[in-house]
């Protein structure tokens, strides 16, 4: 077997796969929580939720540095248009 053709992953190409993945998993820690009725579970699934957010963070931030994320300053007009639009939200549901 000729072995002499291997892709190999950039490093921009493995960061993105990372963040995928932690993406992935926090939804399905988060699905487990909202799932589970058994206390302790729901608190060692938060738990592991909370690192795994942090560890998406982590990878967010590295892959913002190297500018293969970009992000782009919002305006405060639209910033407190969504503060405007989440706390109807939240009042309507009180």
């Amino acid at each position: 077997m000729n072995m002499t053709h291997q892709k190999s992953f950039t490093e921009k190409e493995l960061m993105n796969d990372l963040l995928a993945s932690e993406k992935q998993v926090t939804s399905a820690y988060n699905t487990g929580i909202t799932e589970s009725s058994c206390s302790n579970l729901r608190q060692h699934l938060t738990k592991c939720l909370t690192d795994s957010q942090e560890i998406q963070y982590q990878i967010f931030n590295s892959m913002s540095q190297r500018g293969w994320y970009p992000t782009k300053e919002a305006q405060s007009q639209d910033v407190q248009s969504a503060k405007t639009k989440y706390n109807q939200m939240k009042n309507e549901l009180q």
